[in-house]
């Protein structure tokens, strides 16, 4: 017998091993609903003689591995098993009265066998092995959950269970939290010491209109500057934050912390739609000029009409290059092709056909900030420092702006691109009208292709500094085109061609 509450433990005599409890009718009058069989040093359930009646039962503290001979205890409403070596939940199907389950510290791997316990209100099972949230659903009336001290990496497979009021999952590996919403009764969250980074991750525990309380503290969000910003900017219905009272000032605090980041957010999404146009119209001006470059070619060859298609196809759906480039050949090839160019007409229809082709060859879809920006754009003038920088021939009319003085006299540099020369030629004398200061120019694909153009340049007023690239001006090939271009502009006194010393 048990020393103070008369308990005597035997064998069962048709189960060798099996521990058989009996109380004395003084014991079991006193309290006939309850059993305390804490620290028996128990390695099995014990067979309860005449127990029937019983309604809290408690084996903490032993070493029992599997729930078993229980099946008569049909008013049993409150079993412990706490710190024990169970490895499955078994052994519970006669129990449908039990409103508290307490399963922690065991070994428990897996969520299951619950299935005849729709009226839980109380489940822990802390300090287990489980890594996976499952098996819960028909738990209707169960109001407080305890899966703290676990395995679990993402929470999910929650919904149904309308009646939890209280979620433990402190000290698991949680990274995500999803299905919380689906808990409308919700009132108290525990996610403390977890692997969560961002909010981004919880976001859905702003659905969750029930909740008043949440703990995040020991979470990598938690190191965030801005934690407490972040979460009540986001959860507003919380009244307590890692088991601290929210007051008003930290609200207000918060509120003003979101609008600062709002604002930020708003100037970088202008950046990033600025950046998005920017590329979209020097691309587009880049695929234009290559069509008006094929076009001109296909004129001085002769080249078949589905030869032509074919080899503008080719170069203006390669999905690798943000642009082709029209002239790919030999040099000496491209020297006899290069000196006829497109007349106007040619050259609107160059660009009336590049709308349809930069839809249909366009690559990846823009995201949803990018959505709205027009792909028809194919120019673009851009002053950035002492530089103005003019992609394709729309760009042209940025000299007729009225700068104003001061940025105008700031202009030092003036880089023209994917414009034919020829065009430009009809506004240089605009450099020297509108912005006195510019010493250098810079030609990247413009189509100079021959030694008279050059002197369309006598009409700037002074230039210390010539660049023509190599790719996009056939005038490059030329061995005598520095020698020209210096004897022509001899009284401009130029210093570099090419960024070379003269």
């Amino acid at each position: 017998m048990a020393e103070g509450d008369k308990v005597m433990i035997g064998e069962s005599p048709v189960a060798p091993g099996v521990p058989v409890i009996y109380r004395s009718q003084e014991e079991r009058s006193a309290n006939p609903d309850r059993l305390n069989l804490d620290r028996r040093r128990l390695t099995v359930c014990p067979i309860l003689e005449g127990e029937e009646h019983l309604r809290l039962l408690n084996f903490q503290h032993n070493s029992i591995r599997k729930i078993e001979h229980l099946t008569s205890l049909r008013r049993l409403i409150f079993l412990d098993l706490y710190d024990n070596q169970l490895e499955d939940i078994t052994g519970l199907g006669a129990l449908k009265s039990l409103r508290v389950l307490m399963l922690g510290k065991n070994r428990i791997k897996k969520i299951g066998n619950l299935n005849a316990l729709t009226k839980l209100d109380v489940l822990d099972l802390h300090g287990n092995q489980i890594d996976r949230i499952e098996n819960l659903c028909h738990l209707e009336e169960l109001r407080v959950l305890n899966l703290a001290g676990n395995s679990i990496t993402h929470v999910n497979g929650l919904a149904g269970m309308e009646a939890v009021t209280e979620l433990n999952l402190r000290r698991n590996k949680i990274i995500t939290v999803s299905d919380v919403d689906n808990l409308p009764s919700l009132q108290r969250l525990f996610l403390s010491f977890n692997c969560i980074t961002s909010y981004e991750d919880i976001s859905c525990i702003a659905d969750a209109q029930s909740l008043s309380e949440i703990s995040l503290d020991g979470n990598p969000l938690a190191q965030d500057v801005n934690y407490k910003s972040i979460i009540l900017k986001n959860i507003h219905q919380i009244r307590q934050l890692d088991m601290k009272r929210v007051t008003e000032e930290e609200r207000r605090l918060s509120s003003t912390v979101a609008k600062r980041e709002e604002e930020k957010k708003r100037e970088t999404n202008k950046l990033v739609v600025l950046k998005e146009k920017r590329r979209i119209a020097i691309n587009n001006a880049a695929r234009q000029w290559e069509a008006s470059k094929s076009t001109a070619m296909a004129k001085t060859i002769h080249l078949q009409p589905g030869f032509h298609s074919m080899a503008r196809e080719e170069r203006l759906s390669s999905p690798d290059n943000m642009y082709s480039r029209p002239w790919s050949g030999d040099m000496e090839t491209y020297q006899s092709q290069s000196m006829d160019l497109p007349d106007d007409k040619s050259g609107e229809l160059s660009r009336a056909s590049m709308h349809s082709e930069t839809r249909t060859c366009s690559k990846a879809p823009t995201p949803d900030l990018l959505a709205n920006i027009s792909s028809e754009a194919c120019h673009l003038a851009e002053l950035d420092g002492d530089t103005l920088y003019l992609y394709g021939p729309g760009s042209m009319e940025a000299l007729d702006k009225s700068w104003g003085i001061q940025a105008a006299g700031s202009i030092t540099t003036i880089s023209f691109k994917f414009i034919d020369f020829d065009e430009i030629t009809k506004h240089l004398h605009k450099i020297r009208i509108r912005f006195p200061n510019v010493s250098t120019v810079l030609f990247g694909e413009c189509n100079l292709s021959s030694l008279q153009q050059l002197n369309a340049l006598t009409s700037v007023r002074h230039l210390d500094s010539i660049n023509i690239a190599t790719e996009g001006n056939p005038i490059t090939a030329f061995s005598l085109w520095k020698p020209y271009l210096l004897f022509r502009l001899s009284h401009l006194d130029i210093k570099k061609i090419n960024n070379e010393e003269v």
